[in-house]
């Protein structure tokens, strides 16, 4: 595996996986984070997997305490060293397919027409291109449960808005670039907005607080707005 160690500060390293975004960063990055979630090391508190590299934290204290004469960095990368110097083949967490119902357009997704117009198509034919991609969670962050979606047609990409919404209601669904995601909670954003979800992607109180997780595999499917009032009550 090609990987460098760079430090976060004083009590955390990124493993870094390059510098491009594809599907074979994304399972390396997976193995890693089953590798660390099998570690029995108290100086290790957590792990942040990202588009391509993994944070590790740790605890200076603790690694300090562990490291003898080194350094605590150099002995939390030569631990690092040791756990990913053969390849990384054992099991990892079984890729899920989520599916997630949108219903597109309307007041629900304002920059449909928007983005139906910037690529020279019909809103329709970019609600069916959207809801037949092949899509993966690459990473979560932004805002709680937020999932940066790749995987994304190039035939319905489009720009952010020049000027940020400040509030964009939970659940929905926008358009950035090349990439897709869903806003969990109200916060402002400035991504095209096309569609929303009737779906919770984030209860605090549950375990995991958030639906999707980094790796899952994504099929959109469109709703009616009946079918929507329908299953958000039944996800309420």
């Amino acid at each position: 595996m090609d990987y460098s160690l760079s430090p976060l500060g004083d009590q955390a390293v990124v493993i870094e996986l390059g510098t491009e975004i594809s599907p074979n960063t994304q399972l390396q990055i997976q193995k890693i984070t089953a590798l660390l979630s099998k570690v029995n090391e108290t100086w290790l508190i957590e792990w942040v997997p990202a588009f391509t590299t993994v944070t590790v934290f740790y605890s200076l204290s603790k690694a300090a305490a562990s490291a003898g004469d080194a350094l605590p960095y150099d002995f939390v990368c030569s631990r690092l060293h040791e756990w990913l110097k053969d390849p990384l083949d054992g099991d990892f967490r079984e890729q899920r397919v989520v599916e997630v119902p949108i219903c597109y357009g309307g007041d629900f997704g304002p920059d449909l027409p928007f983005v139906a117009e910037h690529n020279g198509l019909s809103p329709e034919e970019v609600i069916h291109i959207h809801s037949n991609g092949d899509y993966t969670v690459f990473m979560i962050g932004f805002a709680p449960g937020f999932p940066f979606i790749g995987g994304m047609s190039e035939r319905i990409a489009a720009p952010r808005k020049k000027s940020p919404r400040l509030k964009i209601p939970a659940r929905t669904l926008g358009i950035a670039g090349k990439q897709t995601g869903i806003y969990p909670i109200e916060t402002p954003g400035g991504w095209q907005l096309i569609g929303r979800t009737p779906i919770q992607l984030f209860k605090p109180d549950s375990h995991p607080p958030t639906l999707l997780q980094a790796g899952d595999k994504i099929k959109f499917y469109p709703i009616s707005l009946e079918e929507y009032q329908m299953l958000k009550e039944d996800h309420s």
